[in-house]
């Protein structure tokens, strides 16, 4: 008799795998939305409608990058549908990290603040969110493989990507400036900022001390500019969204810092309080070319509503 099937559950035990995962993949190439169960239908028209309602039930279907069990739920021009005839999708749960999007070359999630991105180089073995995210990849398919494009702070929280493909990667990491078409964060400043938008343009550089600092020695920095524009004021405190034409470390915390209103809780760039109990900043939106298909991929997360309870707060 032969060896069954199997994978490895998230704490490393092996456990049986009835069925091998039959992936069929479907894309809306028409012009108009159609209801998930219909599309399915209109894919396998030989398939009962019970069978579609069973994969439905039992998570075997995934649209857009995420299982889904409704039967309604609209598959719009272009989007991609997943059904897994052999078995249930793996449905990633944490507590710290959601699963945006996901297809075979690239997964967008939105971190939890105090998370590191990747493992910190000459520390103490901390939860990351690459390790957090590789493992679950390699439970889908030990074959999988997730490769870093670019970073959060620890404690910024928010939308970031990995590339699950060398392709994607290699797209990614040769080509940034060109996919990235939008990334959007919001924060919460010290004081009460005085123009309604502007910029901060700098060369940046870091000491040894790992702090980033602005320069205006053409040697010792790298240009960096940051847009910034404010949604909302109160309790001397200042909620700015800000877009990036480059993606320097650290490039807004010190560039807030430069218009004399550091991020509320950034005590390593000035700041005075830390009402939130931690750094009062977040990506908000991502938006790319997808480096493979070369769709318009764009996803949004809601401001942080804390930020906003914040600047109303009494007694902070």
């Amino acid at each position: 008799m032969g060896e069954k099937n199997f994978r490895r559950s998230p704490d490393g035990r092996r456990r049986v795998q009835s069925q091998p995962d039959r992936i069929l993949t479907f894309v809306n190439k028409g012009e108009d939305t159609a209801g998930l169960m219909e599309f399915l239908m209109q894919c396998r028209p030989d398939t009962k409608r019970n069978d579609v309602k069973k994969w439905l039930k039992f998570g075997q279907v995934m649209l857009a990058g995420k299982v889904t069990s409704a039967f309604d739920a609209p598959v719009e021009p272009g989007m991609e549908v997943k059904l897994n005839i052999g078995r249930p999708f793996t449905i990633f749960r944490h507590p710290r990290i959601e699963i945006v999007y996901e297809d075979d070359d690239v997964i967008v999630i939105n971190k939890g603040y105090g998370l590191l991105s990747v493992a910190a180089q000459n520390a103490k073995k901390e939860a990351n969110a690459y390790d957090i995210i590789r493992n679950y990849v390699k439970e889908v398919d030990p074959r999988n493989k997730l490769f870093i494009v670019h970073r959060l702070d620890r404690d910024t929280s928010g939308l970031m990507m990995f590339a699950k493909s060398a392709e994607a990667q290699e797209v990614l990491r040769h080509n940034w400036n060109n996919v990235i078409l939008e990334r959007l964060y919001v924060a919460v400043l010290e004081g009460n900022l005085e123009q309604e938008n502007g910029y901060v343009k700098s060369r940046l550089a870091e000491n040894s001390q790992f702090v980033v600092y602005s320069t205006e020695n053409p040697e010792e920095g790298r240009v960096a500019v940051t847009h910034y524009k404010v949604l909302d004021r109160g309790n001397n405190l200042t909620l700015a969204q800000f877009s990036l034409d480059t993606g320097r470390k650290n490039q807004i915390r010190v560039h807030a810092s430069d218009l004399g209103h550091p991020i509320s809780g950034d005590k390593k760039y000035g700041a005075k309080k830390s009402p939130l109990h931690r750094l009062a900043l977040h990506a908000q939106t991502l938006r790319f070319a997808h480096p493979i298909t070369k769709r318009d991929m764009h996803f949004t997360t809601p401001i942080p509503q804390k930020f906003r309870d914040v600047l109303r707060k009494q007694n902070i």
